[in-house]
């Protein structure tokens, strides 16, 4: 309480400044003052003293139990709207979901009708493939089944001149040089004739028949003739730029399957490669190690098994042929008495009749047919050259054999022949290519190849003898001409199958699109339902605790309100007893003074002396008997002052229990009667000391340099949020940025001026600030650019290169940051080209798109459709001949230039291909600009060879169209990355949007996995517990820090079309930490516990309160989860059998002892003793502040340090032990005095008063205030108030 003394004139009496507390009115003036003693000052409490807090109480109370029926109120009409429109959402679900259903229905019997007519088309189309097939086998039969052309390789150096002439592409002349007979030129004929001009490209026109045939169903086999050096292995193999037969005739398959629309036949290829040498077979594929299948080749009399690879594009064909070049060696003298047999078997599956077909396409690398054998060669040499003869001739005599129809074919003298027999009778058609040198050296070796071309082609059936050409031409235009209109018929059956292809695609995309709908209505059906009913549940659990919490105030104010009429009851009865008094008073005064003047006037007016004894002796009965009543009012009012403080004192302990009820279920707390804060200690006794006539008000608060730390007090999250750094620029531009509006701009073309002109100092800024300080400028802007950007986005001004540029800029800036997106590999750039006619790129561009420096891992599921880049070369005409002969140019290095309208036109393309390509942007974001253009570049100059050449240098004119070419495909897709899709942003700003919640959503889920850990793991004792709790409030910090940037990232979250990010449950691992914070609190009080404990001797009532502690800490455990509960019943266990084991004696004993041992225990050793000082200062209004130190020692008692005087000289600090004031209860002042002469100055002005009863209530204030301070002293401090000790203390 606030006390102040003030002198009121020469009555000397006490003004008291408390609400309430009103001097008594005396009933006359004593003008008569020195005949009776002034009586002694009392003050008096009214009714209206509590008025106001009953007031304000009742006030509060109703004003919370109005707020709480609104909030009821209000939660009840929400239930309401949410209910009716759940319900209104599930009608409109259900009818839309009937519609669907209907509308499936129809899709779905269309569907069948689409496949009834695309299976009938595709049955009427199966007779028509097959008489193609038969006509142009019959054209190729009409031709002949064996046929033989005949090539001619270029001259080396220092080979002479040619002695090969072609008169016509039919014959072959040869200049034998002998002048002995008139006629030294031979001519022979050949189904067709190759000069050394003839590249494998034009020869390849002539082998492609072929090539069609063995996909048809018929064997063919291919032989490369000639001797040594005359070009056989470059015919079938040819060159890195030239490639040979081998692989253009798989390229050719691989192609023509894929041009089959119609999709009724499927296709697979295996390829088997061995070596005949000897009459011996080497498989070539057997040391492999792939584990691949094995094939028979040849009769059932005599066959051989291979091995088979099967083959599925290009590139693997290639790969099987080199594992085959590299078992075969590289021993040339052997190539060349080896025959090199290379097999393609196909196999067909008609998937309309059933029909499955077999056919392969044998492609034969001869050994050399130089029959001459050298002196110096050896036996190992003759017997190989011996072995080749053999083989040759004997297929020369099949081939003449077959050629001329014989009805015995002598397969069996040879193993070649054997093996190739069902390949070369019957149906199957056979191509026999006779290379030949060109140089006079070798002409005997020429002549013999020719001979042995003219024995194999056998004339009378060959298409070359000049009689029968009219004739086989006539039948080969007829059937042309007929195979015309059937492929025409197969063409317009073939669009009409695609036109209901498609239609049914259609079907099938709006029976997905249907689907996807349905499927998401019936998840925000469910998600919204869901969502009722959880929020049905939360209102009714707040509905109920609303109740309860309303019933409890309700008792509260029923139960203050009856104890204030209780008070008042009491008040009334103190109140009508002090008016009875005061009356009797007052009757005993005026009796008294008439009294005295009776007397005085008997003294002056009679002589006589007997009387005037007599009314003396009279009137000092009288005073006697008005001293007693005196003294029987003072202790009346003794009595109604304890009375009144008694009341006091429970009306503010009901009020503070109410607040604290009221604080924890949520509500506002409620005013209490005495000001919350610093403890204002005011002495009152003190003041009436006349010789100090000046007051003290002293303010109890704790120092700044020492602050305690609420132990109770958990802060599991810190309220405050990280800020960003602020520039001038970043600030400058996000201002610019907020603050541009487009309505202050005449026209489109100054709002796109303006905007871009915002993005381009957006970049700026960037680049300045350069690479370490780019994260800052971008994460100070980024609000401000995503807002600005969504804004503007619906306008369409801005231009898109630039947005992309500042989208790569942000994505980027997040992948360096984030360890969870380093991982995430993208498709490589071949995977979004393709050429405009022939699909993707090249073999080699395919090799690259899967090198070990690339991930085949591409970043979306689906299949990447690719860029279709159309350009095609130019026909060149006799008047561009002309043209580049002017100019000086030579035809052979003249390639089409790309001109300005079509590069344009590619930018159109690119842009309209790259709106919303999420898995182009992640390309884009993952490659650097200069790298990606380079693979562009490589991509074009593999797949177009006849780019332009200008300038003088021919290289670098090719480089400079595949610059411009390469930056239009560029520029086109970063303009279209940066388009806006609506009601959808661009496809950087959703990948930039997918990113971050993937960053957030793998933290959250790290966090989670941490802290369900965590909260399994056991706690065996106090440093486990706070190593628990502490770890599972740091990730907990972590996972709402995480949360908060969420929230501030909203701009950046909202860019897709993706759902929210869901933050996992972690209702365990908060059950787990709410646990653990009770455990420590129960492990701690046991440690307070043991503490106290550690003496040789406990009083009765403090070990029987430990044991009360302990029970109650038992009565807590029902709070901690059943992980956390041996840990705590082990520790309250030992707890109790260390206070069981302490001798115990009796309180009064223990108090006299203590009290005795107050001036021994005043030495520098209880200093020593104790582990903490806690520094506290009390404010006077006229001095200096008093500083107090306080702590405990091991007995569990409070020690103060402070200086000895207050007054200069201070003196050096003394440290005493402060009694308890259980102690004081039976001392007199004059006792009082003397114990607090032994404590400090500022201690004893601070506690005593007039009277013994005042400084013992307000040394127990002091006494609280300072053991409040000392951790291990507040449960001392409890039992204290639990025994009555501190009854003075205002809780």
């Amino acid at each position: 309480m606030a006390e102040q003394r003030r002198s009121s004139g020469n009555n000397n009496r006490w003004n008291w400044e408390v609400s309430g507390f009103e001097p008594r009115k005396s009933s006359s003036s004593e003008e008569h003052g020195a005949v009776a003693p002034p009586l002694v000052r009392r003050y008096s409490i009214s009714t209206a003293s509590l008025l106001p807090h009953s007031d304000l109480s009742k006030q509060s109370l109703a004003s919370k139990v109005t707020r709480l029926n609104d909030q009821i109120k209000l939660a009840k009409e929400d239930y309401l709207e949410l209910r009716q429109g759940a319900i209104d959402l599930q009608e409109y679900s259900y009818a839309k979901l009937d519609r669907v259903t209907r509308y499936l229905g129809v899709l779905a019997e269309k569907t069948h009708k689409l496949d009834q007519a695309a299976l009938e088309t595709q049955a009427r189309i199966c007779p028509l493939i097959n008489e193609k097939k038969r006509l142009f086998n019959d054209l190729l039969t009409a031709k002949g089944n064996v046929r033989v052309v005949c090539r001619t390789r270029p001259l080396f150096e220092d080979e002479g001149s040619y002695i090969v002439e072609f008169p016509d592409d039919c014959t072959i002349r040869i200049n034998t040089g002998d002048d002995a007979i008139s006629n030294s030129k031979k001519d022979l004929e050949c189904d067709r004739v190759y000069g050394p001009h003839v590249g494998q490209a034009e020869l390849f026109t002539d082998v492609q028949p072929l090539v069609q045939s063995a996909l048809d169903g018929y064997n063919v086999s291919i032989f490369a003739y000639g001797q040594t050096h005359s070009g056989k292995t470059h015919t079938m193999e040819g060159s890195s730029h030239d490639r040979g037969l081998y692989a253009r005739c798989f390229e050719e398959l691989f192609d023509l399957v894929n041009l089959d629309s119609t999709s009724t036949s499927q296709f697979s290829f295996s390829v088997t490669v061995f070596e005949l040498y000897n009459e011996q077979i080497r498989d070539l594929l057997s040391e492999s190690g792939s584990g691949s299948s094995k094939i028979r080749i040849g009769s059932s009399e005599s066959f051989i098994e291979l091995v088979q690879e099967k083959v599925d594009n290009p590139l693997d064909f290639s790969r099987v042929l080199k594992v085959a070049f590299q078992t075969r060696g590289n021993d040339v003298s052997k190539f060349n008495v080896s025959h090199l047999i290379i097999t393609i078997h196909i196999y067909c599956n008609n998937l309309i009749t059933g029909e499955n077909l077999y056919s392969k396409l044998s492609l034969v690398d001869l050994a050399g047919s130089e029959g001459l054998i050298a002196e110096d060669d050896g036996g190992e040499r003759v017997t190989d050259m011996l072995h080749v003869m053999k083989s040759l001739s004997a297929l020369g005599d099949v081939l003449s054999s077959l050629t001329s129809k014989k009805d015995i074919v002598p397969y069996e003298n040879s193993m070649l022949t054997k093996i190739l027999a069902d390949s070369l009778d019957g149906s199957s058609k056979t191509l026999l290519i006779v290379n030949e040198c060109p140089n006079k050296s070798n002409i005997s070796e020429t002549l013999s190849s020719l001979s042995f071309s003219a024995r194999a082609r056998n004339a009378v059936l060959s298409l070359g003898n000049r009689d029968t050409i009219k004739k086989w031409r006539d039948v080969a235009n007829d059937t042309r001409k007929e195979l015309y209109e059937k492929e025409k018929e197969i063409q317009d059956l073939r669009q009409e199958f695609w036109q209901l292809k498609q239609a049914l695609k259609e079907a099938n995309d709006k029976n997905v699109l249907l689907d996807n709908e349905v499927q998401k209505a019936w998840k925000a059906s469910f998600m919204m339902q869901s969502d009722l009913k959880s929020e049905n549940l939360m209102l009714v659990d707040k509905n109920k605790i609303e109740r309860e919490q309303n019933a409890q105030l309700r008792n509260q104010v029923a139960q203050l309100l009856q104890l204030e009429q209780e008070n008042k009851m009491q008040l009334q009865q103190r109140d009508s007893t002090i008016q009875t008094l005061q009356a009797k008073i007052k009757s005993i005064e005026f009796e008294l003074k008439e009294a005295l003047h009776s007397s005085e006037a008997r003294s002056t007016g009679s002589l006589e002396t007997g009387p005037g004894i007599s009314s003396i002796s009279k009137a000092t009965g009288e005073g006697l008997d008005s001293s007693l009543v005196t003294k029987k009012l003072e202790e009346e009012l003794k009595k109604r002052d304890a009375l009144i403080e008694r009341l006091h004192e429970e009306n503010e302990k009901l009020f503070d229990r109410l607040t604290e009820k009221a604080s924890l279920v949520g509500s506002p707390r409620l005013s209490s009667p005495l000001p919350k804060g610093p403890v204002n200690v005011q002495p009152s006794d003190l003041e009436r000391n006349t010789n100090n006539n000046k007051g003290y008000s002293v303010d109890v608060a704790p120092l700044p340099s020492v602050a305690v730390k609420n132990e109770n007090s958990v802060a599991l999250v810190k309220t405050g949020s990280e800020k960003v750094k602020t520039t001038p620029a970043g600030e400058y531009l996000t201002t610019a940025l907020n603050d541009f509006d487009p309505e202050q701009y005449d026209g489109l073309a100054a709002i796109s001026d303006g905007a871009n002109k915002l993005l381009m100092l957006v970049l700026a800024a960037v680049i300045k600030a350069g690479a370490s300080r780019e994260h800052e400028i971008l994460a100070e802007i980024r609000d401000a650019v995503f807002s600005f950007i969504r804004k503007m986005e619906p306008k369409r001004v801005m231009d898109t290169m630039l947005v992309s540029r500042v989208r790569i800029l942000y994505i980027r800036s997040l992948l360096a940051r984030s360890p969870e997106l380093q991982s995430i590999k993208v498709s490589p750039v071949e995977y979004f080209l393709e050429k405009a006619n022939t699909g993707r790129g090249t073999s080699r561009s395919s090799s690259r798109g899967s090198s070990p420096g690339r991930s085949p891992v591409r970043y979306v599921d689906e299949k990447i459709q690719g860029f279709k880049v159309n350009i095609k070369p130019e026909k060149k005409s006799k008047f561009s001949s002309v043209v580049l002969k002017i100019r000086g140019i030579d035809q052979d290095i003249w390639r089409q230039q790309i001109t300005g309208g079509k590069l344009r036109e590619i930018t159109e393309e690119a842009k309209g291909f790259a709106i919303g390509n999420k898995a182009l942007a992640a390309l884009f974001v993952h490659t650097p600009a200069g790298e990606l253009q380079r693979q562009i570049r490589s991509w074009l100059a593999e797949n177009f060879e006849f780019l332009s050449v200008t300038g003088d240098d021919a290289s670098g004119g090719a480089m400079g169209q595949l610059e411009l070419l390469s930056t239009a495909i560029m520029d086109g897709w970063m303009a279209g990355l940066g388009a806006a899709l609506p009601p959808n942003t661009d496809a950087l700003g959703q990948l930039l949007s997918e990113y971050a919640k993937r960053v957030y959503t793998s933290q959250l889920q790290h966090l989670k996995d941490i802290a369900g850990t965590l909260a399994t793991e056991d706690a065996e004792d106090v440093g486990q517990v706070t190593k628990l709790r502490s770890a599972l409030e740091s990730v907990d910090h972590k996972r709402r820090k995480i949360l908060q940037q969420m929230r501030s990232d909203a701009a950046l979250l909202t860019l897709g079309d993706s759902s929210p990010i869901q933050s996992p449950s972690t209702a365990a691992e908060d059950a787990r930490l709410a646990s653990l914070i009770s455990l420590d609190g129960i492990l701690k009080h046991i440690k307070d516990i043991l503490m106290q404990s550690s003496v040789n001797s406990l009083s009765k009532s403090k070990k029987k309160a430990m044991l009360a502690s302990l029970d109650e800490l038992v009565e807590r455990m029902p709070s901690l989860l059943d992980i956390d509960h041996p840990c705590a019943q082990r520790q309250i266990a030992d707890a109790r059998c260390v206070v069981e084991s302490i001798h115990e004696e009796d309180d009064h004993l223990l108090e006299t002892s203590h009290a005795r041992r107050l001036s021994a225990d005043f030495g520098p050793g209880t200093e020593r003793d104790v582990a903490q000082w806690n520094v506290l200062q009390f404010n006077t209004g006229s001095t200096t502040p008093f500083i107090i130190k306080c702590g405990a020692n091991s007995n569990s008692e409070l020690v103060i340090k402070a200086d000895a005087k207050v007054q200069e000289p201070k003196g050096s600090e003394i440290v005493r032990v402060v009694p308890r004031p259980s102690v004081l209860e039976s001392m007199s002042l004059e006792e009082l005095k003397q114990v607090f002469s032994q404590l400090p100055e500022a201690l004893s002005l601070l506690a005593l008063a007039r009277t013994a009863d005042g400084t013992r209530a307000r040394y127990s204030r002091l006494y609280r205030t300072l053991a409040m301070k000392v951790p291990s002293l507040r449960d001392l401090v409890s039992e204290l108030e639990k025994g009555g000790v501190l009854k003075d203390v205002k809780s």
